[in-house]
């Protein structure tokens, strides 16, 4: 598989500004985050290697730590939005899933398995009640936040289990921006966010056993420096994590990637979310980030699909 299209080498020029890492300030940036309540949390099904039917889950638990995510956003300066859950829907909560948002435009999700189709017209239901520039349904398989990392200048995006390149395509018209196609081929790493963490505009953490070859020669040349996880980092979820640019709010058991973030000037804010992580989700899954967009590039005209309902 090609790791990137030859329409998205614009994409692949390196970030010069991430070798100066070491006299660099991390700066926060106040957030919008948008969160699904787990009211209806349960692991009934298995769409993932992580969820296990015969496990049992406290769905109390799950509310709490929860509960602990959304208040820690929000001590850390960031506004957050509640989208309610809705019943047969146990993975709504996984917030990240349902769309793409940059600059007031929304692209919201389209799911490859049928246990989880209703949610991309739950939460298109809940954008459409937004103040938007635009609003469309994916037409592709796409997985919202789940494979597509907004990265200031382009957007990341895996491929190989729950992502096609055809909606790499669509996302890339869409946003108007630069998509680089990055294969996934451990299947306990189904989304991009399972294995990659974007900590600012010009830096972040990967797992490389997680990606192809390919997708590791493009990921070493545009972030030379970024961080690499192991093992015990990646099976902890530590690389679905939530960066603000200076607190990176990722699980406690990823003690290696803890270390890392801290010696590159990041302040790491441990959050269990280890009931939820039997969904098969962590931090950065539970939360959908409204992005502004923080470039000055005009959108094209007609490089932005119609905007159209829910399928």
């Amino acid at each position: 598989m090609t790791a990137a299209s030859p329409l998205r080498v614009s994409a692949l020029a390196p970030d010069v500004s991430a070798t100066e890492f070491s006299a660099t300030a991390r700066i926060a940036s106040p957030r919008r985050y948008v969160l699904c309540r787990p009211d209806h949390f349960e692991v009934t099904y298995a769409i993932n290697p992580w969820m296990n039917p015969a496990a049992p889950v406290d769905r109390a638990r799950a509310l709490a730590q929860w509960e602990i995510l959304r208040a820690t956003l929000e001590a850390h300066g960031h506004t957050v939005e509640t989208v309610p859950g809705e019943p047969g829907l146990p993975d709504m909560v996984f917030a990240a899933n349902s769309g793409i948002v940059i600059g007031g435009h929304a692209l919201s999700a389209h799911f490859a398995h049928p246990e989880r189709a209703a949610e991309g017209p739950a939460f298109h239901r809940w954008f459409a009640a937004r103040e938007l520039r635009e609003l469309a349904a994916a037409a592709e398989t796409n997985e919202g936040e789940g494979d597509f990392a907004f990265a200031g200048q382009r957007i990341l995006a895996g491929v190989g289990f729950r992502c096609s390149l055809s909606a790499h395509a669509e996302v890339e018209r869409y946003f108007d921006m630069p998509v680089v196609s990055l294969e996934l081929v451990d299947p306990r790493f189904y989304h991009l966010d399972t294995a990659l963490m974007v900590l600012d505009d010009t830096t972040i953490a990967y797992y490389p056993a997680a990606f192809s070859p390919a997708a590791r020669d493009v990921l070493t040349a545009l972030y030379p420096d970024a961080i690499r996880a192991d093992d015990t980092d990646a099976i902890s979820f530590g690389l679905n994590g939530l960066s603000d640019g200076e607190h990176v709010f990722l699980d406690p058991g990823a003690t290696g990637l803890i270390a890392q973030l801290r010696e590159r000037g990041f302040v790491p804010v441990p959050v269990d979310m280890s009931e939820l992580r039997k969904g098969g989700g962590g931090v950065k899954c539970c939360v959908l980030e409204l992005h502004t967009r923080r470039d000055t590039t005009a959108r094209r005209p007609g490089g932005a699909a119609a905007a159209h309902g829910p399928r």
